[in-house]
């Protein structure tokens, strides 16, 4: 099934460049100079993916961001030009699901794209083979799988692909504790380069939607070692 990658930069030539990383791995690729007319792109072509610059004229990508994210949960990788914006990309308000700093190879954009589309595309393939995986229960929280979606005592916390992914690890086997390097390496795949503070990023972001409706002990921090899934009964923690 192919894939559709909306790639939005002011700079025609980081366009040009992108476009021909991700055509040369199979994938359709849809382009916006700016964030209006990327919004317009979107709403009009449902990408699977949006590559978003930050720093563009007439609408920037944390505005693009916000109002995607305000109408659905397509994925979305930005492209930041400073390395100090990467909590405000990856925080609450917004929700990116990964950033690539500027400079950058286009064979790391691709592969982080890539990344994202495998995990989301392990859900349609079992929505399309009927193929159910089981809800996954821990007190308060449920992760229905099939439907990626997250309750915590019934109600809907929206969460993007990343959370998601990171949040379904831990409840696969609420008893290990997940190291930084083990966390990166079960999403993205052994020697990718992500850092632990992009994982620290994704793991204020469950915390503080899941806080935000009571769930404050979802996630359980082991210093020194990494992180396990909490009790989830909505005591402090």
């Amino acid at each position: 099934m192919s894939r559709t990658i909306l790639v939005v930069d002011d700079d025609p030539h980081i366009r040009q460049l992108l476009v021909f990383a991700l055509a040369k791995a199979g994938l359709e690729s849809i382009e916006a100079p700016d964030g209006e007319q990327a919004l317009a792109m979107a709403y009009s072509h449902a990408p699977d993916l949006v590559v978003l610059d930050i720093n563009m004229p007439r609408m920037d990508g944390l505005e693009v961001c916000r109002r995607l994210r305000a109408e659905g949960e397509v994925p979305i990788l930005f492209l930041s030009s400073r390395d100090d914006e990467i909590d405000r990309v990856l925080g609450i308000e917004l929700g990116a699901d990964d950033y690539v700093v500027k400079p950058f190879s286009p064979r790391e954009v691709v592969a982080r794209v890539m990344a994202i589309l495998r995990r989301t595309g392990s859900q349609a393939q079992a929505q399309a083979t009927g193929a159910a995986e089981p809800a996954m229960r821990q007190g308060r929280l449920s992760l229905d799988l099939d439907g990626w979606r997250a309750d915590w005592a019934g109600h809907e916390v929206s969460l993007t692909v990343t959370e998601f992914s990171i949040l379904k690890l831990l409840a696969g086997t609420p008893a290990k504790v997940f190291s930084r390097d083990a966390i990166i390496d079960r999403l993205h795949g052994p020697s990718f380069a992500v850092t632990d503070r992009t994982i620290d990023s994704h793991i204020r972001n469950l915390r503080g939607k899941f806080g935000a409706v009571g769930g404050s002990d979802v996630i359980e921090t082991r210093a020194g070692i990494g992180y396990r899934l909490g009790p989830c009964t909505g005591g402090g923690g």
